[in-house]
């Protein structure tokens, strides 16, 4: 490696970018999913106080506040949590507590901005930590799409392409999706946005997870792979001819969970090989060769429920974020139901345990004591369209 000294960096005249002082923990983009500072003074991890603490400010705030908890946070933060579940659900149960008037997300940052978008004008989001992120989100930013669009404008297919965006997506990219007539999916009912997408038109864009675009396309709407084709923002034309472009019916964005992309064919036949009669269960955001090898693919919601309906004595292997599936074996262990990581490898999600219990303890207690800190607030044109997006989701049957 080259170390390029200042008075060398001067001299070529090379500019870091913004992208390179986020990455640095120098200055900050409240629009980004990632390297923004969080301003405060923590309280320290040791504090045997801490849940008395939190206990304490909860209870101060009383039905002014409600506590949203993602399923993939840590379970000191999940404990405070007046509801979990997914990053949708949660968004919902918030609408639906307009009495509440700050609403504290323990998730990421596009989790708060959708939790925004659907809460009234007199609701306050809050992230107890700005710097919790999604990678996944991060890797379809507003240029770029936009960047697409003229790509697609100029192999002549625009207007017979629906993009379909998931919900773990940026409130921008909502709002690009639904300026441009697509729709909002989760990953409970990719199948069914991806049905009305293709009566809305020949092609769908699909951001910005390509692995569930491709499994939703493949496995459960039976097309075939080379009906995909994978856009890369960093070539040119998305590395992509007007021909691929053209002959493609899903147009697939280069992003992925940082997560469920660590999962293998590998982690699957070693599991087997370790746990005989084992059930391989993992979410649709994980590769397509893995999803072929697991026994059942479904969404955080279904992963629960399968678990809850499953007899005494089966045994489980869950390619999904380690918090929940340590939550799940606890809980199913009195039942006589083995549940195991699928990979031998730890793999949190970095961003979303960047949500701690000190984290928390300040955000309450800053809270209780009158000072609004760590708002999440989606300007109003962005919203407009990201809402649109989002109610044409709601409105599928």
């Amino acid at each position: 490696m080259r170390v390029v000294t200042t008075a060398q960096t001067q001299e070529l005249d090379v500019q870091p970018t913004p992208l390179a002082l986020l990455l640095l923990g120098r200055e900050a983009d409240p629009r980004s999913e990632r390297g923004v500072e969080c301003p405060g003074d923590l309280p320290s991890p040791s504090d045997p106080d801490l849940v008395e603490r939190a206990r304490a400010a909860k209870e101060k705030l009383g039905s002014k506040v409600f506590v949203l908890g993602h399923h993939y946070q840590r379970d000191e933060v999940i404990q405070f949590a007046d509801v979990t579940g997914d990053s949708f659900k949660l968004a919902r149960d918030a609408a639906a507590r307009p009495e509440a008037e700050y609403i504290v997300f323990c998730g990421v940052h596009f989790m708060a901005e959708s939790a925004d978008i659907l809460t009234s004008d007199d609701q306050k989001v809050v992230l107890p930590d700005l710097a919790a992120g999604c990678s996944m989100a991060d890797m379809a930013t507003a240029e770029q799409v936009a960047e697409c669009w003229d790509v697609l404008t100029e192999a002549g297919i625009a207007e017979q392409v629906v993009p379909v965006s998931y919900m773990n997506s940026s409130a921008d990219i909502k709002a690009f999706t639904g300026k441009h007539g697509g729709t909002i999916c989760t990953s409970s009912n990719a199948q069914r946005a991806l049905e009305w997408a293709f009566e809305q038109g020949e092609k769908v864009l699909f951001l910005p997870d390509q692995h569930l675009g491709r499994n939703t396309a493949v496995r459960d709407m039976g097309m075939t792979l080379e009906d995909c084709v994978l856009y890369n923002p960093h070539k040119p034309n998305g590395g992509l001819t007007a021909e691929q472009l053209r002959d493609a019916k899903m147009i697939l964005w280069r992003g992925h969970c940082s997560v469920h992309g660590r999962f293998s064919v590998d982690s699957v036949n070693d599991v087997r090989a370790r746990i005989p009669g084992v059930n391989v269960l993992v979410h649709p955001e994980c590769k397509h060769e893995v999803v072929e090898a697991a026994d059942y693919v479904g969404s955080t919601e279904y992963i629960i429920k399968a678990l809850e309906a499953a007899p005494a004595g089966s045994k489980w292997a869950i390619g999904t974020e380690l918090n929940l599936v340590r939550r799940l074996a606890n809980r199913f262990a009195s039942e006589d139901k083995e549940v195991v990581f699928l990979d031998k490898t730890v793999c949190f999600c970095s961003t979303m345990n960047r949500i701690d219990l000190p984290h928390l303890v300040w955000t309450l207690e800053s809270l209780a004591e009158g000072n609004l800190v760590n708002r999440i607030e989606v300007d109003r044109e962005t919203e407009q369209f990201a809402k649109l997006a989002l109610e044409r989701m709601l409105a599928l049957p």
